[in-house]
This record gives C-alpha cells, structure tokens and sequence, in this order.
C-alpha cells in the first residue's frame, strides 16, 4: 500500500540525522499548542462533550489489517459544516490530507489529489482501509450515533461498547480509557474492529471549540 514507504527503515549520517532532529525538537516543543487554522473558531469549555460544536484533536491512529500493520500522528478538526483530516508520520510529515465541505471533498496522498462529492467514497476507494466519516466524530466522543447500538456500560455509566449494525459486517466500537479534556470526559483509548480490520485511536489533546460570534455575542450580554 501507498502509505507504507513513509514508514520504511531509513539509514542516515550524523548530519543528516541532528538536520532531522532539530525540527522534531520544535515540534515537540509547540506540541502543546493550537493548532487552529481557521480564526473563526476559539477555544471554550463544556460540561459535557456533545455541547461542543466544533472541536480539535490530536492523538495517534493504528492500523490493522490481514495485509499489513502501521500507526501514524492524527489531527483533526471537526466544524459542523467541514471535516479536516490529517496523518503524519513521526517527523511531521503528511501522509494524507482529506478535506470536505459543503462543496464536497478532496483527498492528498503520495503527492496526487483526488476529488468526489462524497467523502467516504473518496477515502473507501484509495485504501485498503477506511473509517466511517459520519459516525466517527461522534464515537471519538463517546457518543452514539445513527444506527448505533449501545452494548454495554462501566460501572460509571459511560459507553464500553457500541456496535453499528447499518453496514455488514458491523463496526464493534469498544473505549478501553477515558479522561477529562475541555472540561468534559471523553475517551482516552478506543478501539474499532469491522472484520478483519482493526484501528486504534489515541485522544492525547482534544480541544472544544466556539464561533467567534458566539463569543461576541455572550460578551456584548454581559453588564
């Protein structure tokens, strides 16, 4: 598979190898910060994580299949009109972009763009793998979705399993952790299988967000 050469063994010399590092370094020292492209949206808190209606996240995904087996850095930033995906190896650089919008949606890997109306369509028919676009911004959240089943709840109440039965063989969606972020518990760890297919998602930073009129708004009401 395409994205599989990212992730190759690679031999460097000593001056290759400290070029390398010095923009890892800097990445890990801003890894903390937003990363938010679009101005529109600002940081807020929430009590619970189906309050927020747009967010942030960064975290890593795992990837299995009969065929093969990788994990890259995930950046995601859901508003309720756009999607944007990103996949990163260790070093920052981009495996693969998927964008969409209300115009539809593109997709960037191994240096080509590819274009369609529907975003699932575009990303289920250029990889071996795919995660479900419509239900996952709401799983990552530990919130259920169409089509979705509650299984199973921890002693605390929350969500420890899921199951979507509207594709055949269903998603079976399981949170392993959770953890507090933005002032609400989200998931920490979950974990999705449909067949042969597992994928691993890990939340290290999730971030709700609210429109900056909104704010101009809230802020205009007070005395």
């Amino acid at each position: 598979m395409i994205i599989l050469k990212y992730f190759t063994k690679t031999c460097f010399t000593p001056l290759s190898a400290l070029r390398l590092l010095l923009p890892l370094l800097l990445l890990t020292l801003l890894g903390g910060c937003s990363s938010l492209p679009d101005t529109r949206w600002q940081a807020t808190q929430v009590k619970h994580a189906n309050q927020a209606k747009a967010w942030e996240l960064k975290g890593k995904l795992a990837v299995k299949t009969p065929e093969e087996k990788f994990s890259t850095n995930l950046y995601w930033l859901h508003t309720p009109t756009t999607e944007e995906l990103r996949l990163t190896t260790m070093l920052g650089t981009s495996v693969m972009l998927l964008k969409s919008g209300p115009d539809g949606a593109f997709l960037e890997l191994d240096g080509e763009v590819y274009r369609n109306r529907d975003p699932q369509r575009l990303l289920d028919g250029l990889s071996s793998w795919s995660i479900p676009l419509n239900a996952l911004p709401r799983w990552v959240l530990g919130l259920s979705a169409a089509d979705t089943e509650l299984l199973l709840t921890n002693n605390d109440g929350k969500p420890q399993s899921l199951e979507d039965g509207s594709v055949n063989p269903p998603w079976q969606v399981k949170y392993l952790s959770w953890q507090q972020q933005s002032g609400a518990d989200i998931p920490r760890l979950l974990k999705l299988n449909r067949g042969a297919l597992e994928l691993k998602i890990q939340l290290t930073e999730w971030q709700a967000l609210e429109a900056q009129s909104t704010l101009i708004t809230k802020e205009s009401q007070q005395p």
